[in-house]
């Protein structure tokens, strides 16, 4: 069947590889990329399909709602994959009003218009809303998140994320929107912006800098690598029940200092460093405000239901994100300089 679905925030990280799977695997779609292109936002991500009779770039801003309105007019979407947001926690402590701006009225602002264009027919209509673990709040030494574990956001950025969803269900139970949610744990791999954990740590070694370790780097992250996530996503859009949650983690629980340690030893080999110099670099900083103990995902509903699960242990998967990054130092330089956005500049004025 045609459709024409919109994925918001597809030069990002996860939503590029989205934006490139659903290119490549449905020719019969039409994939229209709408992203801002702000610092986290990069065409290069998806340079190798920007040519693909079935897709679209638009750029422009969630927060816009005439803009939105027109732009759903304007393609006739079927559905909707949302993953636009601000994300990173420590500037959401910096800058909370743009979280808010972003992640709540940006997200209802494509709810009024998917619900406005679908009132008269929402046959094969469908929003999905990609959230994240850090909704739930934090956990103590044993037990997992649930699809059902009740919300307690510590952050501004998990506080906003926590209300999109709500908005995204309040529009379901209101307005019969079709809508499906997933919650996923944290991404690793290709196409990542270098202020996050891994490419920071990756670029950082390579350049002989230190390695900030907040507090006593014991918190705990469940990993998911980023092509596993966007297989996911796939699978729950096209076979997901409506109206339901699915909870996508990585089975792979680390606690940062641990994976920091493993990410060194596999960095010495990788640039061929003398054994244990990049752990030298490990530099414990004050720790961040409202910082999570530990997250962890009970992922299988969606394996029960729908036959997913990751493709890669996390070794492997850090040895090929790490191989990654170091093949395409272009990429990282033009990210940490800021020359990428001279391409936008150029193309956007």
């Amino acid at each position: 069947m045609k459709k024409t679905i919109l994925i918001t925030g597809g030069a990002g990280f996860i939503g590029s590889h989205v934006v490139r799977l659903f290119v490549k695997k449905y020719p019969e779609y039409t994939i229209v990329n709408l992203d801002k292109l702000t610092y986290a936002g990069n065409l290069e991500n998806l340079m190798d399909i920007k040519e693909s009779s079935n897709y679209i770039f638009e750029k422009g801003d969630i927060v816009n709602q005439e803009y939105i309105i027109k732009l759903f007019h304007k393609y006739n979407f079927n559905g909707v994959i949302h993953l636009a947001a601000e994300s990173h926690v420590d500037r959401s402590i910096t800058n909370p009003m743009q979280f808010i701006k972003t992640n709540v009225v940006g997200t209802v602002n494509l709810l009024n218009a998917a619900k406005n264009l679908w009132k008269d027919n929402t046959n094969n209509k469908l929003f999905y809303h990609i959230s994240t673990d850090e909704v739930y709040g934090s956990l103590g030494e044993f037990g997992l998140f649930l699809e059902t574990t009740p919300y307690d956001p510590k952050s501004p950025y998990s506080a906003s994320k926590a209300s999109s969803d709500h908005f995204v269900r309040a529009y379901g139970n209101t307005y019969n929107l079709p809508f499906v949610i997933s919650n996923c744990s944290n991404n690793y791999g290709p196409n990542q912006f270098p202020e996050k954990l891994l490419p920071l740590f990756i670029n950082n070694i390579k350049n002989n800098k230190p390695l900030p370790v907040y507090g006593n780097g014991d918190f705990t992250r469940d990993w998911l690598y980023v092509i596993d996530h966007a297989i996911a996503i796939d699978k729950i859009y096209h076979e997901g029940r409506k109206g339901e949650t699915y909870n996508i983690g990585g089975f792979n629980e680390w606690k940062n200092i641990d994976l920091i340690k493993v990410l060194c030893r596999q960095m010495d080999t990788a640039i061929g460093n003398k054994k244990g110099t990049a752990e030298k670099l490990i530099t414990y900083v004050k720790d961040r405000p409202g910082h999570d103990k530990r997250y962890a995902i009970d992922a299988n509903k969606l394996k029960n239901e729908l036959g997913w699960q990751p493709t890669l242990q996390f070794e492997e998967g850090l040895i090929k994100t790490i191989n990654w990054y170091l093949e395409n130092e272009k990429w990282m330089n033009n990210i940490t300089s800021g020359d990428y956005q001279n391409y936008y500049k150029e193309q956007y004025g």
